[in-house]
């Protein structure tokens, strides 16, 4: 037993204090314990680590998401009638991160354009301009069409069954071409250009009032596109390209032509599938299956 004497000058009394001898096996305890804490810091690290190089590869997915959107989305202004107003949809573009501006047989820009489009001016100097769709279709190989009209149809207007901003937001695949087309102040989008169309969207509004201002529309549609922007592309879910659609419906027109039907009952029914492939957004995968499936039906009834 060691004496040790505390407070020199401040107080007098002794402490006494045991230094204990310890035995071997509290030894290997205490080495035991050090080494589990020592074990336990570098599992902690290692989590940290992984934990980190999670968030940095969703920030980096999201990064990704972030680029395709600008890139791979195209709006296009079908015969504008005045200037100003492709001022006003480049502003609102520029609002919500979108650049790539097409205009089909506009008229002359001039400085009401570039006026109109405040901080959007650089979209309106960007702009490319084609004499029609099918010439920017076939330039930029668009994998998929978007219609917007303030007219939306009944089930008797096939080409008109339209589906609304918020779903269009939720489910559009940013690493597809995608072209959303606006149509003329007075006349909006011909049936013609609307039936060439993958899908249509419209906006809800006051049947007393439905044409919506052309900006206005498209901050509505381009809002929703936005905020959703974090959550496009679902890992292993690709959506199957254009290509793989057109040969998707060129096996089912095939079908409904071998079909003794009258022949409106044939052009309904191809246009009734068309619609349902393109509201249905299908992955590759499925295109396939349901290809695989088709022509099996083909085989099964040329036999008969």
């Amino acid at each position: 037993m060691e004496l040790i004497k505390i407070g020199d000058v401040a107080v007098s009394e002794e402490k006494v204090v045991e230094n204990p001898t310890m035995t071997s096996a509290e030894n290997k305890e205490e080495s035991k314990s050090e080494k589990t804490s020592t074990s336990t810091k570098k599992a902690k690290s290692k989590t940290q680590s992984r934990g980190t190089g999670r968030v940095k590869l969703v920030r980096q997915k999201e990064d990704e998401m972030v680029s395709l959107f600008k890139d791979n989305i195209y709006i296009v202004f079908v015969e504008c009638e005045t200037p100003g107003n492709i001022g006003f949809l480049a502003r609102t573009m520029a609002n919500f991160g979108l650049k790539n501006l097409i205009l089909i047989n506009p008229p002359t820009l001039t400085k009401e354009a570039y006026y109109q489009a405040t901080h959007g001016k650089y979209i309106v100097e960007n702009a490319k301009i084609y004499p029609s769709l099918d010439d920017f279709y076939q330039s930029q190989r668009i994998d998929f069409k978007v219609a917007s009209t303030g007219m939306a149809g009944g089930s008797y207007n096939l080409s008109r069954i339209p589906i609304k901003p918020e779903e269009l937001g939720k489910s559009i695949n940013v690493s597809n071409k995608t072209a959303i087309l606006f149509g003329r102040e007075g006349n909006g989008l011909t049936n013609k250009e609307i039936d060439n169309c993958d899908i249509c969207v419209s906006i809800p509004t006051d049947p007393t009032y439905p044409i919506m201002n052309i900006s206005h529309a498209a901050a509505i549609i381009f809002y929703e596109l936005f905020k959703n922007k974090h959550e496009f592309g679902v890992e292993g879910l690709s959506e199957s390209s254009n290509l793989e659609k057109e040969y998707l419906k060129k096996d089912m027109d095939e079908l409904i032509d071998s079909l003794d039907i009258p022949e409106h009952k044939k052009r309904n029914g191809k246009k009734t599938f068309n619609n349902i492939i393109s509201r249905a957004f299908i992955t590759g995968r499925e295109a396939h299956t349901l290809k695989g499936i088709l022509r099996r039906l083909k085989n099964r009834m040329g036999e008969k």
